[in-house]
Formats: structure tokens, C-alpha cells, sequence
């Protein structure tokens, strides 16, 4: 019985210690964070869409989730030296990404991105589901895995070879892109039966080849993995003291072949730190930003938090991180998406939607 619970207390240490470590209180710090802006959100447009008066604020950090107006804003403010206030704290969160990429590696996927924090928890089911990981064929790794660049060459070639300033300009004050975080949280609360079906896929193939999304098919992380290459950090591992004993390249979600090099300089490395972990040998395998600089997990988690910490208030300092669409044009576009502009017999539609705002404003002074 003595055995069994000291067992069980040693198995309660080490699931602590887990959560504890520094890239999984940073992974779940900014989850956190995603999650009570999606709330926030969520909220404000109820209260629009139920016309009352909005008593939330737009959380302007939802539009991390608008890579695409970021990309299309990215080349407008190169072209014209213009940051437009459309989405402004997509293209803020977008250079934040980059920036940490220049310095550690694709370090936004590992230690950030919300996507491969759920990524990452679903491939833990693969142990307990099926005991014992199954191992994905190299050919078909090698197969799938350019699937995801290709996807960004696909964006950054529309949008930065064939898309000239005028149609840059017509996209960003488009209500398509001014509205896009409607439409973005739409998809999720009135999804659709294909787009679930994908969603349940791409789980469950998550769950059986670990870090499926990820690795094969987000073209956010393969941009970021290219930008990696010109980063400063990498690991570094010191040939003369390794035991080659290969435990680092098996934690490896990379799949990388940490043990044939030096210093491991992919596109796939995301400074997650496993390997470091994994060696049974001190400082054998470490990250650095120079031979002679080395960064411990903590420093690497100190690090992305003062990035965003100091980006996001320098947006929020020089007027560049709430985008400068009204409320009253929320309110508008959510009324005319209930009551669209179609004849009927009996009143126009015009005629309609005024009676729907006065109505409104009947309401709000009612309330006041």
C-alpha cells in the first residue's frame, strides 16, 4: 500500500510539474487569453444583434484570427507607407509573430498559437487512447509536409505579385474585410454541417498523427518556418558530448534529425525544447541566440511575453490597435443581415430598416 502511494504521489508530481514548466504556462497563459476575448467578443455582438446598447467593448485582439487582412494590409502599408485602421491589431499581432520567428525560430506555434496549443493536447490523446504512439511513414511525411508551403505561396503570391495597390485598397474598406470578424465568428456559431465535418476530421487525424494541422497544413506556420531560417536562435548541440542515443529526435514533433548535425537550422524546428528536455545529458543540446549565448526555457518564455507585452502597448499607445470602425456600423450591418434587402409586398425594405432603427433608439433612450 506504502508503495502504491508514494507511486501515485510521484505521478501527481510530475503531472504538475508538466503543466508547471515554462512553455506549457505560457502555452495556456495565451489560450486563456484567446479564449476570453473570443467570450468578449461573442458578447458584443449579442447585445448588438439583440439591439441593445453595446455595454462591451470589441475585444480588438479577435483579429489575430484575420491572417489574410494582415497579408493584404502587410503589402498596402509596404506600398504606401499607410497602416490603415480597418483591422490595425491584425497586422500589430502579425508583426509580433514575425518578429519572435527572427529570433526563435517558429517559436509562435510552440509556445503562442492557440491552434497548436489544442493540437498538441489532442495528440496526447494518441497515448491514451491507443498506449502507444503510432508512427507515421517517413514517405508519407515527406509527401504531405510541402503541403503547407505551398498554401502560403499560394496567399503570398496572390496577394503580393498579383494584386496592385487599387485592388489592395478596394479589399481593405470592403465591407467584406471591415465586417470580417463577423463573418469569422458566424462560421463558428452557425457552422455548417461540411465545415464540422472537416473540423471532427482534422481532429480525429490530430489525435492518430500527432500534430497533424500543424505540420502539414497551416500555411501560418510554414510562413513563420521560413522566416525562421534568418533567425538568431537555434539549437545547437555539442557532437563530442552526445551519446547518440536518438531520445531527443523521438520527442522531436518536428520529426527533425537533430542527431545528424551540429545545430539544427529547419524550417520545422518550433523551439518547443523537447529534445532539450529529453537528453539524459546536461547541456549536451540547448537553444542560443549565438555559440556562446544560450537561452533557458524560462528566459525563451520571459521573452515572448515581453514581446507582446511591449507590441501590443505601443499599438495601443499610438492609436493603431482598435480598428476605427463605429459601433453604429456593427449594429447596421448585423440589422441588415437579418432583415436583408429584398422587395416583399406590404413595406420596402427601406422603409423597413428605418423603422427597425428607430425602434432601436426608442429602446436605448428608454433604458438611459
Amino acid at each position: 500500500m506504502e508503495g502504491q502511494s508514494h507511486t501515485g504521489s510521484n505521478s501527481k508530481i510530475n503531472f504538475i510539474k508538466s503543466v508547471f514548466r515554462p512553455r506549457a504556462a505560457v502555452q495556456l497563459l495565451f489560450f486563456l487569453i484567446t479564449l476570453y476575448v473570443g467570450i468578449q467578443f461573442y458578447w458584443f455582438v449579442a447585445e448588438l444583434e439583440a439591439g441593445a446598447s453595446s455595454s462591451v467593448v470589441r475585444p480588438p485582439g479577435v483579429e489575430a484570427f484575420l491572417p489574410i487582412s494582415a497579408l493584404v494590409s502587410l503589402k498596402y502599408f509596404l506600398c504606401t507607407g499607410v497602416f490603415n485602421r480597418v483591422h490595425p491589431s491584425a497586422l500589430v499581432i502579425f508583426f509580433i509573430a514575425c518578429t519572435t520567428a527572427l529570433i526563435f525560430k517558429k517559436g509562435f506555434c510552440a509556445w503562442v498559437c492557440p491552434v497548436g496549443f489544442l493540437s498538441e493536447m489532442l495528440s496526447r490523446l494518441n497515448g491514451v487512447l491507443i498506449k502507444k504512439t503510432l508512427a507515421f511513414p517517413r514517405w508519407a511525411d515527406l509527401i504531405l509536409r510541402p503541403a503547407k508551403y505551398l498554401l502560403a505561396g499560394f496567399f503570398i503570391w496572390g496577394i503580393f505579385v498579383n494584386m496592385p495597390v487599387k485592388a489592395l485598397e478596394q479589399f481593405i474598406y470592403s465591407p467584406y474585410n471591415r465586417f470580417a470578424d463577423l463573418k469569422m465568428l458566424a462560421f463558428f456559431t452557425h457552422i455548417s454541417c461540411p465545415s464540422l465535418a472537416v473540423i471532427l476530421v482534422l481532429s480525429v487525424l490530430s489525435v492518430f498523427i500527432p500534430h497533424f494541422w500543424c505540420r502539414y497544413l497551416c500555411p501560418y506556420g510554414a510562413l513563420l518556418g521560413l522566416l525562421g531560417l534568418l533567425s538568431l536562435g537555434r539549437i545547437r548541440r555539442d557532437p563530442d558530448a552526445c551519446i547518440n542515443c536518438g531520445k531527443c529526435e523521438v520527442v522531436c514533433p518536428g520529426r527533425i534529425r537533430i542527431t545528424a548535425k551540429p545545430r539544427v537550422n529547419t524550417m520545422e524546428c518550433s523551439a518547443c525544447l523537447k529534445c532539450v528536455d529529453a537528453c539524459p545529458k546536461n547541456e549536451v543540446i540547448g537553444f542560443s541566440l549565438a555559440p556562446r549565448l544560450p537561452v533557458s526555457p524560462k528566459g525563451v518564455a520571459l521573452a515572448m511575453a515581453a514581446l507582446f507585452i511591449v507590441g501590443v502597448s505601443a499599438a495601443r499607445y499610438t492609436g493603431y490597435w482598435q480598428n476605427d470602425t463605429p459601433v453604429a456600423d456593427y449594429r447596421r450591418y448585423l440589422l441588415e443581415r437579418q432583415f436583408p434587402r429584398v422587395p416583399f409586398k406590404g413595406m420596402d425594405a427601406e422603409k423597413m430598416k428605418r423603422m427597425m432603427e428607430m425602434m432601436q433608439k426608442m429602446q436605448e433612450q428608454g433604458r438611459s
